[in-house]
């Protein structure tokens, strides 16, 4: 990948995260953080909705079904070591329900909100 892709990836990607804030508000969420990163893994938005913390990954891709799968396994637990820094970094919402969401963002498209896309066993 070279400066340029990933200067057109970094635009793409921050535009896809507004529009999700975006979404999120819309649907009774409230934004408590974005671009969270820790030296362990990257939140790109926690957000909250009454007890309930949804962690979400964001995706850009030229079509939904593409977004969907990209998130890679490896991703996911560098998502949930982050998740478990901003916790520990707010204990105020120790008693609250933590659930891992995607939202899949493609040109055109209205976003698609994935709840419990992933979970931990």
């Amino acid at each position: 990948m070279t400066a340029r892709d990933y200067e057109t990836a970094e635009k793409y990607g921050r535009r896809a995260e507004l529009v999700a804030r975006w979404w999120l508000r819309l649907n009774g969420y409230r934004i408590l953080a974005s671009g969270y990163r820790v030296p362990v893994g990257e939140i790109d938005i926690v957000a909250r909705r009454g007890e309930l913390i949804a962690i979400i990954e964001v995706k850009f891709r030229a079509d939904l079904d593409r977004a969907a799968f990209a998130i890679s396994g490896r991703q996911r637990r560098r998502i949930v070591r982050a998740t478990e820094a901003y916790l520990n970094a707010h204990p105020n919402l120790a008693s609250a329900t933590v659930r891992f969401d995607a939202i899949l963002v493609a040109p055109w498209c209205w976003p698609r909100h994935l709840k419990a896309a992933w979970q931990l066993y």
